[in-house]
């Protein structure tokens, strides 16, 4: 059965470059991850298997083809990238990645200091190989990378071969692109939006209030991550304005004049 509504915003089919969705699997089951793809494959364009849940888990040589057979783009988290590379062992990290037959990779500096041309040469090199994605910002609190630093970071890795950059949050969303609090970090927000291609960026999103207000700010097709997988469908409804937050924001303005306030409901004398 297939529900049809109006004036619901058009969502590019997969694969799609735009109003992508990366589900953070912080180390499903098999049987979760088939429970998963049930309702959200065709919602999901990538899964990260967070940070070191793949050395942990044993399922993970299963769950990569289980998502590769739903169209999904899989990958290790960056946090495991720089494990390996911290050790030297960048090469074993390659060859890890060709053995699972992954197609896409994560290169990320947020955990450990790499300088800033050191990280440029493994998005250039593996992007010889893999789609890259890089990802921009420190998951360590109290480190500030200034906001034209991020900008200039972001052009830097998108020239030496990254398809998209991530905006760094972690799976909280309270650093980053995010205050302590989880409030958005506007100023810089609106820098790189004013800098960069906006389909060019991900940023990461893990709470439903961040997802609205991204929403809210560049339309339902936005590239959001670190979504909790059973925040997809939710998110996909919020993409859609099926949800509370978002209802009114693709309407007709016809339509947008029903919604409510006070004075309204002040009128029922």
């Amino acid at each position: 059965m297939s529900i049809i509504l109006p004036h619901l915003p058009e969502r590019p089919g997969k694969p799609r470059n735009n109003g992508i969705t990366m589900m953070m699997d912080k180390g499903l089951s098999t049987r979760e991850a088939e429970n998963f793809l049930e309702n959200n494959a065709k919602h999901t364009d990538l899964i990260k298997l967070g940070f070191g849940t793949s050395v942990v888990c044993s399922n993970v040589e299963l769950k990569i083809e289980l998502y590769h057979k739903a169209d999904i783009r899989v990958y290790f988290g960056g946090t495991l990238f720089e494990a390996f590379v911290i050790r030297n062992m960048f090469e074993e990290y390659l060859e890890l990645a060709k053995k699972l037959k992954l197609t896409t990779v994560e290169v990320s500096d947020g955990s450990m200091y790499m300088h800033h041309s050191q990280k440029l040469e493994y998005i250039s090199k593996l992007s010889k190989h893999f789609t890259v994605l890089s990802e921009v910002g420190s998951k360590q609190k109290g480190v500030e990378i200034p906001d034209e630093v991020w900008v200039k970071m972001m052009k830097t890795e998108l020239d030496a071969g990254a398809w998209k950059v991530i905006a760094e949050a972690r799976e909280s969303g309270t650093t980053g692109i995010y205050h302590s609090d989880g409030s958005a970090n506007t100023g810089l927000i609106n820098l790189i939006n004013k800098e960069l291609d906006s389909t060019a960026i991900l940023w990461e999103a893990p709470t439903g209030k961040q997802q609205a207000w991204f929403i809210k700010l560049l339309g339902p097709n936005v590239n959001l991550g670190n979504i909790a997988s059973n925040d997809v469908i939710p998110l996909e409804c919020l993409r859609l304005g099926l949800r509370g937050d978002t209802f009114f924001d693709f309407l007709p303005s016809e339509l947008v004049e029903l919604k409510p306030d006070s004075e309204k409901y002040h009128q029922l004398d």
